[in-house]
């Protein structure tokens, strides 16, 4: 039997549908130190290459999905488990959203790190452009600018995504199936403003120079139960 969550007097039943949603993402070499900072506590550890982590800065605009729609950011770093290459996937530390029932859906269901925020993500020339703001001041703004078609058969991608809520770590099975994919090396630009988690991006080196960034036109996800991990 599926199993069902009551959130703010709703049941959600698992797992979660997201049917219609659009994305935008940029990946970046990262300070590996500061990524270590980031999952202190957590019993994970960064993925590296060549002594440098990886970080990711996603926006996802939610159309059509089981908990509503809304605007979302992320950002998350490359972690496993300690020698386990097997147990590669994200770390989600940061998870603002804009409206309060994905917020406590996410917090109860998942663990996700999610608060809210004013959320803006607006055509920018030929790409994308999402800030996200609070008390009405600038915390990140993150700008896209296009690519080339990627192939096609980009489907069924599934992946951990790790949180640790409250000093509880857990795994989410996360699949996504996207389609309409421009992708290119470079291609975003990121400012930041006075906040502690624009420090902690300052701390991981950004802004700098993407390893490559891409947007997704038509975005398909499912995310099933949490475990707890340990």
């Amino acid at each position: 039997m599926a199993a069902v969550h009551t959130i703010l007097g709703e049941q959600v039943t698992m797992p979660v549908q997201i049917r219609v949603a659009d994305a935008a993402s940029a990946m970046f070499l990262a300070d590996a130190q500061a990524t270590r900072n980031i999952l202190g506590g957590t019993g994970l550890e960064p993925v590296t290459i060549a002594g440098r982590a990886i970080c990711t800065l996603v926006f996802v605009r939610y159309i059509d999905g089981d908990l509503g729609p809304y605007h979302e950011f992320g950002l998350a770093v490359m972690a496993q488990l300690p020698g386990d290459r097997s147990s590669i996937g994200i770390y989600i530390s940061w998870l603002p959203v804009n409206q309060p029932f994905t917020l406590a859906a996410g917090r109860e269901i998942w663990g996700f790190p999610k608060e809210m925020a004013d959320i803006r993500i607006t055509s920018h020339g030929r790409g994308k452009r999402c800030e996200v703001l609070m008390d009405g001041r600038l915390v990140v703004a993150l700008e896209t600018s296009g690519g080339i078609p990627a192939p096609a058969q980009l489907g069924g991608a599934s992946i951990a995504a790790y949180t640790n809520l409250d000093g509880v770590l857990r795994s989410t099975p996360w699949v996504m199936n996207p389609s309409e994919v421009r992708m290119r090396p470079g291609g975003a630009r990121v400012e930041l403003g006075e906040h502690p988690i624009a420090e902690q991006m300052r701390a991981l080196g950004l802004p700098r120079r993407a390893l490559f960034t891409s947007e997704i036109g038509s975005l398909r996800m499912t995310f099933e139960d949490a475990r707890e991990v340990g």
